[in-house]
């Protein structure tokens, strides 16, 4: 495998690489004789004291560097590729990978399977474990690297072959129980499958995964998202009202029993099962902390908990204010009851909401994070949008100002003729976005880690993009 070259991008000034006058072009090239494999290995080696640095200047010396320090204190270094190494991308074809129902002509990334286990401990992604070795199971125990956040969908071997269309994916076992072993930390979850991997298979698999508490601390069951783009792909069914009253059922005998075993519900249904089923959220408690969020577990609960927490240290007053809000279908019905408490408090703030149907990807796509902006020009255009419209940030590309066709937010502001808000992933966010005329001016969605050459950020999890 080539080795990535480790090319200095920039040098914080007044750091520790600042004084030891390196520069951007120069490469790292070992610390302390040791080759430096990925961002894991850098932050580990350069934690010592006493470090000593190999640097090749741009015009091609080498320089030998000692360092004194403080344990843990950061030299100040910021590489151009910050994973520090080419990112993996996925050998599975799994049947309900969400990149292979995305339409043709969009940006390169987008078509991009990252299973990258370096990204599940840097942002949270989730990984299927066939594209590890041995060696790197290694640098997650030396490292005491956790958690990993790993996509089980089943624990029967034969069927996770099938499933992954990979005749190594039901291999992965023996790899969790060198995990579990270490004490290392987990987070899995089972991508659910009509007919396939739910009912009794997914009793299997819960009752299988649930031998690895304490340590793989929570299972999420999050429902196949299915786009109108599946001509020649596995044939899939959608879940129905009765389908998921079922599902939630199964998962909260589990959690009942095994709440009173570990002191941790461990299984979550995600939010789409409760909105689909049309049954109550669970309450916070269930959540044990909310270790799924980025699932889509307890989202919409946690939001309402900080709504009503931000809510209450607002003073009412007469202030006056006309705005709109667009989402997707999953969540319109509790951002509307949201907006409703606050006008509760500022009557004389006028707030319409708009339900925005995905009709890019097709209409049983219902999280907001994989809406459009040609989805949003066309269906709000001509609207009655008050003087901004507020927009989740779920919706843009990680750092940017981007929707998934490419289309920017000064885009929307001139073809819907109104200005747009980002509105952050917090209630609080929410709160100040329509009650402070200044908040949420920045279009940016804010950057959670750096990535050069990898996929769109809305997490793309073993091929499905699960966010709100």
């Amino acid at each position: 495998m080539t080795k990535s070259r480790h090319i200095i991008r920039e040098v914080e000034e007044g750091s520790i690489a600042w004084e030891l006058e390196l520069e951007p072009g120069d490469e790292l090239l070992s610390i302390n004789g040791n080759a430096i494999e990925d961002v894991f290995d850098y932050h580990y080696l350069v934690n010592d004291e006493e470090i000593l640095l190999l640097v090749k200047k741009a015009n091609g010396e080498e320089w030998e560097l000692e360092v004194e320090k403080e344990y843990e204190e950061d030299l100040g270094i910021v590489f151009e590729n910050s994973l520090m190494d080419e990112y993996r991308s996925c050998s599975n074809h799994c049947i309900f990978c969400f990149i292979d129902q995305m339409p043709p002509g969009m940006r390169e990334t987008l078509y991009f399977k990252d299973d990258d286990s370096r990204l599940s401990f840097l942002q949270g992604n989730y990984v299927t474990l066939t594209n590890m070795s041995d060696h790197d199971i290694d640098r997650i125990i030396e490292y005491h690297l956790a958690p990993i956040n790993i996509s089980f969908h089943t624990t029967n071997p034969e069927l996770r072959r099938r499933m992954l269309h990979n005749r190594f994916a039901g291999d992965i076992f023996p790899k969790v129980d060198r995990l579990y072993q270490a004490g290392i930390e987990m987070n899995g979850q089972i991508v659910l499958c009509k007919g396939i991997n739910d009912a009794k298979e997914l009793e299997r698999s819960i009752k299988d995964l649930s031998q690895y508490l304490p340590h793989l601390k929570s299972v999420s069951v999050v429902p196949v998202g299915l786009s109108r783009f599946r001509e020649g792909l596995y044939p899939l069914e959608p879940f129905d009202k009765e389908d998921a009253c079922r599902v939630i059922d199964q998962i909260e005998i589990w959690q009942k029993r095994l709440y009173e075993q570990y002191g941790l519900h461990f299984i979550h249904a995600s939010d789409e099962w409760y909105l689909l089923a049309e049954r109550k959220l669970p309450e916070e408690e269930r959540y044990d902390g909310y270790l799924q969020l980025e699932n889509g577990v307890g989202m919409l609960r946690l939001l309402e908990e900080q709504v009503t927490e931000a809510l209450e240290g607002q003073e009412g007053d007469d202030r006056r204010g006309t705005l709109a809000f667009a989402t997707g279908n999953l969540a319109y019905p509790f951002i509307s009851r949201y907006m409703e408490k606050i006008q509760k408090k500022f009557p004389n703030v006028q707030v319409r909401g708009y339900n925005v149907k995905n009709r890019f990807f097709g209409e049983q796509i219902t999280v907001s994070g994989l809406l459009t902006g040609q989805d949003l020009i066309q269906q709000l255009k001509g609207k009655e949008l008050g003087e901004y419209l507020l927009l989740p940030c779920n919706m843009l590309r990680s750092g940017e100002n981007v929707f998934l066709d490419d289309v920017t937010v000064e885009d929307v502001e001139r073809e819907l003729k109104v200005s747009v808000k980002i509105v952050g992933e917090e209630g609080a966010d929410l709160i100040e976005a329509v009650l402070n005329r200044e908040a949420g001016r920045e279009h940016k969605r804010r950057q959670m880690y750096e990535q050069t050459n990898c996929s769109y950020s809305g997490t793309a999890q073993c091929g499905k993009i699960h966010t709100f």
